[in-house]
């Protein structure tokens, strides 16, 4: 079998490194225009220490002294459960712009006072919840005893970002005397589930919503979350992250030209079809990519199937790294699976903290999944199709996924947004109120190769306030210095970004809404 180059197969990946690690997050954006005039607090921030709430207890009161803003802590709950909902509200002392901005958390963690410092500087009066339960275990989960702590799992499906929202108008409505004009939601992966449950449970809450690389259909991903421990399992073969790394710069030099542009970044990966035995035979470093290892890469690619071949959720995309899930280190190799992974097996699934991943077989793997599905699709999945509340409401929802994202397949993102068009009336009529962003090159972080999105609040305030519908973003790469050195467009889905073959391929202004390739 004929070699493939590894010396420019390594420079390939040395270069896209850099370029991904050169990355800069994106320049803040402009401060939304002041609402009401002379906006100025109406009560002391001790004053709301006596504000009487429903089920809550107001903790603390203080002024931050590090952007001034007024921080309170209240707890909530749910009788007759002796549940815990912290929630953390951020009002601005001066300058409140008239709206109202909740915060996401991520992985098991419902979110983190932390995050309120970038609204309250533009303005925002801001929340965040720990949804239940403090740090980012999925322990929480299960009692002692071994039974499911469901009203904690309640609270962090769903009640306790309405918990926090609920709790941060009525505080923002005390201080300063009126009522926020606008409310707005951001997250990313489990803040971007947390968004799409806002809109799909209570649509009245936000006006406006951003949902970044959601972990929307929860109760699936659990499949795809140890599959790639599974493969190797199954292979009794585990491979290393350097040969991860090369044969996933392999797959992007491999496509990367497809849409006409050479850019490290696979455009449309559904369609990048390169096969990893092309591989076979290369050294990475001291080693050699072999047969096995190629079959491993292919069936985490091709997404984790039960015991008849049906497919029990998506793959990771070609040019998504797969080490988070794959993960081996050591020498000799040992597997190191994704942490989040694990704890949803121990605790919500097999319910044993001790409960031993190394015994798991593709059989029972798809016996768990199908108890997931059964068990907690309600709860914890996002993937209600019917927005018609929300729709009516007035709200507007953008979602937007990396193509690049090694940990929630963006497929997944897509399929569900394909049913909300089936459920709401097709493309014209769903794009009035909720549009899909697919971001080429970059991963769940929004970090990578291809531009990051940028002006997602700007163009969702611009939507939900002005009318202005967003049938484009811009997405933009700089350098370590801050200078921009590419822009791209990003267009609603289903349409991508194509070269118009005039000009710089590092200027946005030379390409074209297309639709894809079917």
């Amino acid at each position: 079998m004929k070699t493939a180059p590894a010396v420019g197969f390594f420079s390939f990946f040395v270069t896209l490194a850099a370029f991904a690690q050169a990355a800069t997050p994106p320049r803040p954006e402009p401060r939304p225009k002041q609402i009401f005039a002379d906006v100025a607090p109406v009560c002391s921030p001790d004053d709301l220490r006596k504000l009487s709430l429903p089920n809550t207890t107001i903790e603390s009161v203080s002024i931050d002294p590090k952007d001034g803003a007024c921080r309170v802590t209240a707890i909530v709950t749910h009788p007759p459960a002796k549940d815990r909902v912290k929630v953390w509200i951020a009002l601005p002392m001066r300058n409140w712009n008239g709206r109202f901005q909740g915060n996401g958390g991520g992985g098991f963690s419902g979110g983190n006072p932390e995050s309120l410092r970038a609204p309250v500087a533009q303005g925002f009066a801001a929340g965040a919840t720990d949804a239940g339960h403090e740090g980012g275990s999925g322990s929480f989960a299960l009692h002692p005893s071994g039974r499911l702590n469901w009203q904690e799992i309640r609270d962090f499906g769903y009640l306790g970002i309405h918990d926090m929202t609920v709790v941060g108008k009525a505080l923002t409505q005390a201080f300063y005397g009126k009522p926020p004009r606008y409310s707005y939601f951001v997250g990313t992966s489990t803040g971007g589930r947390q968004a799409l449950m806002e809109a799909q449970r209570y649509p009245e809450d936000y006006d406006g919503i951003i949902s970044r690389c959601p972990a929307v259909n929860w109760h699936h991903l659990i499949a795809n979350s140890i599959w790639p421990q599974v493969v190797m399992l199954e292979a009794k073969t585990l491979v290393s992250k350097a040969k991860l790394d090369a044969v996933t710069a392999a797959a992007v030099a491999a496509c990367d030209g497809a849409d006409g542009v050479v850019d490290g970044v696979i455009d449309d990966p559904v369609h990048c079809t390169w096969d990893p035995k092309a591989f076979v035979g290369t050294k990475v470093g001291d080693e050699v990519f072999t047969s096995i290892d190629a079959d491993v890469v292919r069936k985490i690619w091709d997404g984790p199937r039960g015991h008849d071949g049906r497919s029990l959720w998506y793959g990771l995309p070609r040019g998504a790294s797969l080490v988070a899930l794959a993960g081996t280190e050591g020498t000799p190799l040992v597997a190191k699976p994704y942490a989040t992974a694990l704890d949803r097996f121990r605790y919500l699934l097999a319910q044993n903290p001790k409960w031993d991943w190394t015994t798991l077989t593709r059989d029972e793997l798809e016996l768990f999944v199908n108890q997931s599905v059964e068990q907690y699709g309600t709860v914890l999945g996002s993937d209600d199709p019917d927005l018609t509340r929300f729709r009516n409401h007035g709200g507007k929802v953008l979602v937007l996924h990396g193509l690049a994202d090694q940990l929630l397949p963006p497929q997944g993102t897509v399929a569900y947004y394909e049913r909300v068009l089936q459920c709401m009336g097709g493309v014209e009529k769903t794009a009035a109120f909720a549009r899909l962003f697919v971001v080429p090159g970059v991963d769940h972080g929004f970090r990578g190769a291809g531009p990051s999105p940028t002006g997602l609040m700007t163009a969702i305030v611009a939507w939900v306030e002005e009318g202005k519908a967003p049938d484009r973003l811009l997405a933009e790469s700089r350098d370590p210095a801050g200078n921009v050195v590419r822009t791209r467009p990003l267009f609603p889905y289903p349409n991508f970004a194509k070269y118009s073959g005039r000009g710089s391929t590092d200027d946005a202004a030379n390409f074209v809404s297309t639709a894809p390739r079917r």
